[in-house]
């Protein structure tokens, strides 16, 4: 062990993390290693490999973190199934015919699929494969059209069931069920709030988009059945969580099953799309733990350095109003989420933050929303927007410059419903209050 300054080490550690993300090492490699190199030269290297293992085991068996795979699961078998075309029909029907209306129908379908996926990449890379044809075809601009995908796509972690939900609920050890509830509403809103900006944006340039034909009463009517298995799934998932019928794992478990027998009734299951999903979730949830892995490792190094102590200190010592507490906290959140993957900045920031947040008396569910608003706000803004980067990797024909300032009028949207969420809480506790009695 090295004899130097706690500060020094934290320094050291932090530039070593930075540096190498920025070779373009996975992420979570690079926390593991820069936490590692920190807790060696703060405690030596026995006790770094000692956290290293007891890290790596303690995550791997958690039961808050068995149900990420569940619920990826499910959402790439709902994707597979045809959930997701049947749903952008039914919302193509009822909005298509309005100014931006087949963005809109997007926007709702990206809202719908949220509830069986829990993942933002996820979503919009569903979605693109769904809506971007049809929008290009009625002659939608692809500035219009990606920034609608991108939006939109990020509603999967903000609808239940969602997964950053559950790392929320991991690392601050609240209610999985009580923070999905409390993503509903919020969730609703914002998928309006969505709907009113592509409204906005195509009334005042008429050339972003042409109205496709208006459907009649009977065809809009036949078409909500498109939204009948989602409807179903999110019942099954949701209502058997809170009446205690299964655990959130369960649930996940429940669900993928119910969105297979969902695909079984509307003849678009095959066998071979059931591999490639289980390959697919494997590869998404290994990656995913790869994350959490190395944002725990990280996170224990900068408990040791006593950075994040000195962090909370700092904020806490300023006594600053409650308010001008959650602003700063909130700004900070919204510059990280633009360079930082949302797992690791979750379990990075959350043990510096939540104990003071929940000491200056916000509601942690009402937290936990927020926390999830400003990391969706960071996943469509540059210079790493990775909603954006996994779509330009899928629209190969639409420049990266495009897809953001496609994105870039929805982000005033999210300011809206976090400021709205911070002045009125009864926005995300209203539900988990009312279902939740004794929460």
């Amino acid at each position: 062990m090295i004899d130097l300054p706690l500060p020094l080490i934290g320094a050291i550690g932090a530039i070593i993390f930075l540096l190498l993300m920025f070779l373009k090492m996975h992420v979570g490699v690079s926390m593991m290693i820069g936490g590692f190199v920190g807790i060696t030269l703060s405690r030596g290297l026995p006790a770094a490999l000692s956290t290293l293992g007891t890290t790596v085991y303690r995550v791997g068996s958690s039961e808050y973190l068995a149900v990420i795979p569940l619920f990826v699961l499910m959402g790439i078998l709902a994707g597979s199934g045809g959930v997701s075309s049947g749903a952008f029909n039914s919302f193509y029907k009822w909005f298509g015919h309005f100014k931006g209306g087949l963005a809109m129908a997007t926007i709702g379908a990206c809202a719908a699929f949220g509830a069986v996926c829990g993942d933002n990449i996820a979503t919009a890379a569903t979605m693109a494969k769904v809506a971007l044809p049809e929008m290009r075809k009625y002659g939608y601009s692809d500035e219009l059209s990606t920034g609608a995908i991108a939006a939109g796509g990020n509603l999967g972690i903000l609808i239940p069931p969602s997964t950053a939900f559950i790392v929320y609920g991991f690392v601050t050890q609240t209610p999985i069920g009580a923070l999905f509830i409390s993503g509903i509403i919020p969730g609703i809103l914002l998928t309006l709030f969505f709907m009113g900006t592509i409204y906005v944006q195509c009334t005042l340039n008429t050339r972003l988009a042409s109205r496709a034909p208006a459907s009649t009463w009977r065809e809009r009517l036949f078409a909500t059945k498109g939204i009948w298995g989602i409807a179903l799934v999110f019942i099954i998932v949701m209502g058997g969580l809170l009446a205690g019928y299964f655990t959130p794992s369960e649930a996940g478990a429940v669900g993928a099953v119910a969105v297979v027998l969902v695909s079984l009734i509307n003849r678009k299951f095959e066998l071979k799309d059931t591999a490639r999903s289980l390959l697919e979730a494997g590869k998404i949830s290994a990656m995913i733990m790869l994350l959490i892995f190395g944002a725990m490792m990280f996170s224990h190094f900068l408990t040791t350095s006593e950075i994040a102590q000195a962090i909370a200190n700092t904020i806490e010592q300023a006594n600053l109003n409650m308010y001008l507490v959650m602003a700063v906290i909130i700004i900070i959140y919204l510059i990280l989420g633009c360079i930082m993957d949302i797992w690791a900045l979750l379990i990075i920031t959350l043990p510096i933050f939540f104990p003071l947040i929940t000491d200056l008396g916000f509601d942690p569910l009402q937290f936990g929303v927020l926390s999830v608003l400003c990391i969706m706000a960071g996943c469509i803004t540059p210079p790493v927007g990775v909603v954006v980067f996994a779509l330009s990797g899928m629209v190969r024909d639409v420049p990266l410059f495009t897809i953001f300032r496609g994105a870039m009028p929805y982000l005033m949207a999210m300011v809206v419903l976090i400021f709205l969420l911070v002045i009125f809480p009864q926005i995300s506790t209203f539900l988990p209050d009312l279902m939740i009695p004794f929460r």
